[in-house]
């Protein structure tokens, strides 16, 4: 009978954010996937569990998987963490879900410990709606595509950054999403010398070029506001013009009462008006 595959998340910072039912699954697990062996360890050391350790990463997560698979559907049950927070997110363990999933082989996940979720929410930022996307390309070419991509999102975004790139990737945001779009960044979270900053991006940038930055961030950008509402279009002032024509309005009066209807200045319904009726008439 084939065993099961679970998703154990671990503290983003603080120890004492391992839960009960995760302690509980590390112990009593066959094996534990981890990103970083040498992070894991300290964590087991700190709770006292003794137990064997695979490393799973992004570089052998295409052999250790198959061979994780083969110990779940030998009858073991695997762990899998990630070195900080839910594995799978942003993670190659989500390799491993897909790989358990086409094997028929039951995934289970422990809610837990994530940076993108805690940092939405003391972000300030909209929290009804937001997308995760993770850490952006090293590669020029596909950091740009992503940014465009993302230039007409109106959801709040989250991204992961480390230090070393961090005004790098603010220079990059700024230019895609304009100086003013609203930004929190979330450095250290749950740890000591955790830290909010709610500015912009322009101002963000200008900080960190200053000031070397420290710790791992979450970046939580506004999403592009709505669009102030649009004047109709022309063929609705030009609707609007021949409805109130046909009622007995001289153009003169159609065209100033559908301007104030439709909030457009009344040259600009004249000419349309004009067209209109010229178009109607084949001129």
């Amino acid at each position: 009978m084939a065993g099961m595959l679970y998703l154990v998340p671990t503290p983003i910072g603080n120890l004492g954010d391992i839960s009960a039912r995760c302690r509980e699954t590390l112990e009593t697990a066959d094996f534990i996937a981890a990103e970083d062996t040498r992070v894991t360890l300290k964590l087991l050391n700190h709770l006292g569990i003794k137990k064997s350790l695979v490393s799973y990463y992004e570089h052998n997560k295409a052999f250790k998987g198959e061979q994780i698979v083969a110990r779940i559907l030998a009858g073991e049950t695997c762990a899998l963490v990630s070195d900080a927070g839910s594995p799978a997110i942003s993670d190659p363990g989500e390799d491993l879900v897909r790989q358990c999933a086409h094997s028929g082989i039951s995934v289970c996940a422990i809610p837990g410990p994530c940076a993108a979720i805690t940092a939405l929410s003391i972000s300030g930022q909209a929290t009804g709606r937001f997308c995760f996307e993770g850490f952006l390309s090293t590669a020029k070419k596909s950091r740009g595509e992503h940014l465009r991509s993302l230039q007409s999102e109106q959801r709040t975004m989250i991204f992961y950054e480390a230090p070393h790139k961090l005004t790098a990737t603010l220079a990059d945001l700024a230019e895609a999403f304009g100086k003013d779009r609203p930004i929190s960044l979330c450095r250290e979270l749950t740890k000591l010398h955790e830290e909010v900053i709610r500015t912009t991006l322009g101002q963000a940038l200008e900080l960190y070029t200053q000031q070397p930055p420290k710790g791992e961030f979450v970046l939580v950008v506004a999403g592009r506001p709505p669009e102030d509402k649009q004047p109709p279009a022309e063929d609705d002032a030009a609707v609007r013009v021949a409805q109130l024509l046909a009622q007995g309005l001289s153009r003169k009066d159609a065209v100033k009462q559908t301007a104030k209807e439709l909030n457009l200045p009344k040259n600009v319904v004249y000419d349309i008006s004009l067209r209109s009726s010229q178009e109607d008439h084949g001129v």
